[in-house]
């Protein structure tokens, strides 16, 4: 952060993620500056009334809130109830590890939050827009986690939400600030947009991939035949149509108490955050001291499925197990396939095909697949022989789009990352951002 000054005078706050602030500012905790979940909609209210509703899932702490859902308020969930204005923050008190934090900008009339969410209103010596980005920065966000409590639902009340210290500048000083973080966030989101863009390009590519040597083969010359099955299409001559419930075993996953959760020396129990683009990730685990049932116990190549989310589009990401998650177990949540034809199905799985047909049976009410709906895909199933070239050629080519996609999100990590910082160092002082002037596009350019 050298391209911008500091301050020339800093005094102590006694406060871990605020160790010193610029002298002329106060430090306070947020309930000295913003009130919280100050407007609630009660069950009098009109069953017809249509409001957009924002859930913990549809928010992020890079793009704030990504979608609402409009309901009439009698087929809401019952926690669909904070009302929110414009200059509001919301902040996830519950599950805080997801770090669900967006301001509120010209909501519609009737946005109503999760009661997951403790809902911040500024007083009149904070400004809504440094506010904002009070709230968003790593040290206040740091602390919401670190003051929960609990191991595999963290959560923290919003009275406890609302000690967290904070810092009140001058108020033309956080209009400033507000200012230079809304010019150079703008910048970096664009920066980031970009890259995404070509994540994504690049995901259409793997997916189209696979479709096509799942559905087709790999010999383009090879006869064809009519599959019968609309979404099937043609397929190669010696294939044969098939349902994934005669190629396996489709497993429930294990209910357990939280009563049963330990630290980590307990059965690790593989859940839908455990599975990222594909692959297993060990770094948000659950551990359980409980009897496992046999079938549950995870083996090499199991197919993990995430069949049951509050997001409907989490459902149907899956994983291949590996020897590093073997003699574990999964949750209830999940589903795994066990079958001889695992490394082809998990193609399959990652399939066109596969996305089309649970397409058919996910609804804005429904989001889970059943085993049942899981065992009646139907699918085109090679020889083995011409499975395991699939699958190795399959192997290779995903190989080379992952990589050019790790690059790809080591850029888009980067920028995230300094984007933070430099929030955070312009809400605690760390830089002096007062002179800053936002610089004029050339003549005859557009804003």
């Amino acid at each position: 952060m050298a391209l911008y000054p500091q301050y020339k005078k800093y005094k102590p706050t006694r406060c871990a993620w605020l160790k010193e602030i610029p002298e002329h500012w106060d430090f306070k905790r947020i309930k000295n500056v913003a009130t919280h979940n100050d407007e609630a909609l009660d069950e009098r209210t009109d069953p017809d009334l249509e409001i957009d509703y924002v859930d913990i899932s549809s928010v992020t702490l890079t793009k704030g809130i990504e979608k609402t859902e409009t309901m009439l308020f009698e087929k809401a969930p019952s926690r669909a109830r904070r009302k929110v204005k414009d200059g509001d923050i919301i902040v996830s008190t519950v599950r805080t590890y997801l770090k669900a934090i967006a301001p509120i900008c010209e909501p519609p009339e009737y946005m109503v939050v999760s009661t997951g969410f403790a809902v911040i209103r500024p007083k009149e010596n904070l400004h809504s827009g440094f506010a904002g980005y009070l709230l968003q920065s790593n040290g206040f966000v740091g602390e919401v986690v670190a003051n929960s409590v609990g191991v595999s639902y963290p959560a923290i009340n919003a009275s406890d939400l609302v000690r967290i210290p904070a810092v009140e500048p001058p108020l033309d000083e956080q209009r400033s600030i507000a200012r230079f973080l809304d010019f150079k966030t703008a910048q970096f989101d664009a920066q980031i947009t970009k890259q995404q863009a070509l994540l994504d390009k690049l995901a259409e590519k793997r997916t189209a991939l696979i479709s096509h040597a799942v559905t087709k083969g790999l010999d383009p010359s090879v006869s064809m035949k009519d599959s019968k099955v609309e979404w099937l299409g043609s397929i190669p001559q010696d294939w044969k149509e098939t349902r994934v419930k005669f190629l396996g075993e489709l497993i429930l996953g294990l209910t357990y108490s939280p009563d049963d959760v330990v630290s980590d020396r307990g059965t690790l129990v593989l859940r839908s955050s455990n599975v990222q683009d594909g692959k297993i990730s060990l770094d948000d685990c659950v551990y359980v001291s409980c009897d496992i049932p046999r079938k549950i116990v995870t083996k090499v190549d199991d197919i993990l499925i995430c069949s049951r989310n509050g997001s409907r589009a989490l459902i149907g990401k899956c994983a291949l197990l590996t020897e590093e998650v073997s003699n574990q177990a999964f949750g209830a949540f999940m589903t795994v396939l066990r079958s001889k034809h695992a490394r082809f199905l998990y193609y399959v799985l990652n399939s066109t095909l596969f996305k089309f047909q649970s397409g058919r049976f996910l609804t804005s009410t429904i989001n889970q697949l059943t085993t049942q709906t899981l065992g009646d895909f139907e699918i085109a199933l090679p020889s083995e022989e011409a499975q395991a070239a699939i699958v190795n050629y399959l192997d290779k080519a995903t190989d080379a789009i992952d990589a050019q996609c790790k690059k790809v999100q080591s850029v888009i990590d980067r920028l995230t990352e300094y984007r933070a910082a430099l929030i955070t160092n312009a809400v605690s002082g760390k830089i002096d951002v007062r002179g800053f002037e936002i610089p004029q596009p050339a003549e005859g350019m557009a804003l």
